[in-house]
């Protein structure tokens, strides 16, 4: 006789805050950083009703004007360059899902991963590294530039969507996952700062996945591109020898597309499946029994094995060899890049052409540093478009 399962309990709905605080304290390791013990927001503000305070930081990134325009902001090609070719969006969003899964593998706060992973890039400039070599150069004398700074900078001071503060008010641990290899954001009011070497594991997996994102889909784009070959990288590349062997011997010979995917989808499993490894080893020999402990070490916890980093080395020398300078992708780049330093000019000499709330950081912040922003906030498009307005074609 069949017999129905009994009915589950029902719970209380909606799902609270402290519900979904207690649920991490269940299920993540003592060394994750909880939604509960963040050191807070610079501006206080009530806690949110129906979601932890990372997934809030979380919402506000996704929902930032920043945010958007990462859509038309060059990966390694020019943005526009080709329907399937990447942007600074889609990269992010791929980044987010690999840490997403580091995290939960680990049993770190997925939420606060997320968070930092969506913000990496908000203060990238238009045109990729070329366009960011090209501020710095510009800012020479004025404080450089550099794209991790930038995007603490966007998220605590040129983001303007709430009345009682500027920027988004992210919680402390968001900024410290932001700033990357930049020093600790100060703690909020009336909290004492506290020296520490590295920041989250969170933080930690969040960068280590950019770089995993980086590498893998920028093969692919390669490929897409035809600036690289299967034939070439068979050759040159051991680890996507064995991908190739392990696909052939698994499903035989594939269409072009499928076969791509599947041993880009090897090379990102086996970086994951070492950095997920080499770490829980970390962990385990590092005693760390809170998130603050980590902070304290000597060294990242989140890391690969020498063998898995000295490959990435060795591909990343390949890839700037063989598809970051290459003359189709590069060339375009410097051309690009050359508009930046026009506008600069321009906006030096006509500081009144740029937008109202760019105007009102010229005091505070100085105009070199206000012309910065307002260019590093512009899209690859919108360089050109406004490059035209203003200086003609």
């Amino acid at each position: 006789m069949w017999v129905l399962p009994p009915l589950r309990p029902i719970k209380r709905m909606p799902c609270n805050c402290e519900e979904l605080e207690a649920r991490e304290r269940n299920s993540l390791a003592h060394y994750a950083q909880l939604s509960a013990d963040s050191r807070g927001r610079n501006v206080h503000e009530p806690p949110p009703e129906w979601r932890t305070q990372y997934q809030r930081d979380r919402d506000r990134i996704i929902h930032s004007r920043a945010f958007r325009r990462l859509d038309c902001k060059t990966q390694v090609f020019l943005s526009g360059s080709g329907d399937h070719l990447r942007t600074r969006l889609t990269h992010t969003m791929e980044v987010a899902a690999i840490a997403r899964n580091i995290a939960r593998a680990l049993r770190l706060n997925e939420d606060l991963t997320e968070a930092i992973a969506l913000g990496h890039d908000l203060g990238h400039p238009p045109f990729g590294h070329s366009g960011e070599e090209a501020l710095d150069d510009l800012m020479r004398g004025h404080g450089g530039f550099e794209h991790n700074k930038q995007s603490r900078r966007v998220v605590q001071l040129i983001e303007q969507k709430y009345p009682a503060f500027p920027g988004l008010n992210l919680t402390w641990e968001t900024l410290e996952g932001l700033a990357k290899h930049d020093t600790a954001p100060e703690p909020p009011l009336g909290q004492a700062q506290v020296e520490f070497h590295h920041p989250s594991l969170e933080a930690q997996v969040a960068n280590l996945a950019d770089e995993i994102t980086y590498y893998s889909h920028d093969l692919d784009d390669g490929l897409d591109s035809s600036l690289l070959t299967e034939g070439q990288l068979e050759r040159d590349i051991a680890f996507w020898r064995d991908a190739s062997e392990r696909m052939r011997s698994q499903h035989g010979d594939l269409a072009d597309e499928c076969r791509h995917y599947f041993i880009i989808r090897c090379l990102i499993d086996d970086q994951v499946h070492d950095v997920v490894q080499t770490t829980e080893a970390n962990i385990a020999a590092a005693g760390v029994a809170s998130a603050d402990e980590v902070r304290k070490q000597t060294k990242p916890l989140v890391a690969y094995s020498p063998a898995r980093r000295e490959a990435n080395l060795q591909l990343r020398a390949y890839l700037y060899e063989k598809l970051y300078y290459n003359d189709i992708v590069h060339e375009p780049h410097i051309r690009a890049a050359t508009l930046l330093g026009e506008l600069f000019h321009h906006y030096e000499q006509h500081p009144e052409a740029m937008g109202g709330h760019v105007q009102s950081l010229i005091p505070s912040h100085g105009l070199q540093r206000a012309i910065c922003d307002h260019l590093a906030c512009m899209t690859d498009r919108f360089v050109v478009l406004e490059h035209d307005r203003l200086l003609g074609k």
